[in-house]
């Protein structure tokens, strides 16, 4: 196999068990993964960018994966994994930055949220307070969690990521 499609088929599969993980996560725990004051245990995965680069489609798939299994609302499907996007990419970009990787899923998630419970579930909760509860669900998840497992794959990094399509 050409070295070019090897890093192609390393890619897909990396991106692949980590959407895989995120899905399994997020169904496994989907009482406290929805909602106003949600705990997405899943989003710890959202570090997974300062590791490899198909960190980042894997959280996107297994968010809109998630959202989509679960039953949520179209603009929670298409709004909530955008959110988890674009903190993935935000995550990548501070690769460099080891201890700020979780901020951008934690901010993404904050702000964009509390807009899609208000109109895709008409919450009436006042948005700031919805980013309250929301920002303390993600702080909790990825701030704390998502740390922890920064700094335990951190150690086992050469074992569990081979970097073949950096």
């Amino acid at each position: 196999m050409k070295k070019e499609k090897m890093k192609t088929v390393y890619f897909m599969t990396y991106a692949a068990a980590i959407a895989a993980i995120y899905v399994v996560l997020t169904l496994l725990f989907a009482p406290i993964a929805f909602g106003p004051i949600q705990f997405r245990i899943s989003e710890a995965l959202c570090i997974l960018p300062y590791f490899t680069p198909a960190g980042v489609p894997g959280v996107f798939v297994g968010c809109f994966l998630s959202n989509l299994l679960c039953g949520s609302a179209p603009l929670d499907v298409v709004f909530g994994s955008l959110a988890t996007l674009i903190g993935a990419l935000g995550s990548y970009a501070l690769r460099d930055r080891k201890w700020l990787v979780c901020l951008p899923p934690i901010l993404s998630n904050m702000i964009i949220i509390p807009w899609v419970l208000r109109f895709a579930y008409g919450a009436e909760d006042m948005i700031p307070f919805m980013m309250l509860t929301v920002g303390i669900g993600e702080i909790l998840a990825i701030g704390v969690l998502g740390n922890l497992l920064l700094a335990v794959l951190e150690r086992y990094k050469s074992v569990v990521f081979r970097r073949n399509f950096a």
